[in-house]
């Protein structure tokens, strides 16, 4: 599974930003997809995950404000991150495992069961 994210870049706080990810080399059942982000000097933390069935979940961190949606065809995630603030500048990563709903049937985002990662695109939120 390859996985590239897109859509990165400088905004204002309050402003949005789309960021994308595109998905290949693998087949439509069996996978949980996420993104995390990693802050300066922070460790990299879940902020939003989405199962096989559509189903998402999300971190209080930007719960409300930042949602993950899945294009028809499974090629494509997108993440719209609205009323940013300079607490969401970070790299953003995308991040694939293999099963349907564990992502969000699972309180938590743990790393370890997510076996496919991209390399990341900057998000920096200026106030």
């Amino acid at each position: 599974v390859d996985l590239t994210e897109f859509g990165g870049g400088s905004v204002q706080s309050g402003g949005s930003l789309n960021l994308s990810c595109s998905v290949s080399g693998y087949t439509w059942s069996g996978y949980c997809f996420g993104w995390f982000r990693q802050a300066p000097g922070k460790e990299r933390e879940g902020i939003a995950a989405i199962a096989l069935d559509g189903r998402t979940k999300y971190a209080d961190s930007v719960k409300g404000r930042f949602t993950l949606s899945r294009d028809k065809d499974g090629s494509t995630l997108h993440l719209q991150m609205n009323s940013v603030d300079p607490d969401d500048t970070g790299k953003y990563f995308c991040a694939a495992g293999h099963g349907g709903t564990w992502c969000v049937i699972r309180s938590d985002f743990l790393e370890s069961l997510y076996r496919y990662w991209g390399q990341g695109t900057q998000v920096t939120v200026s106030s």
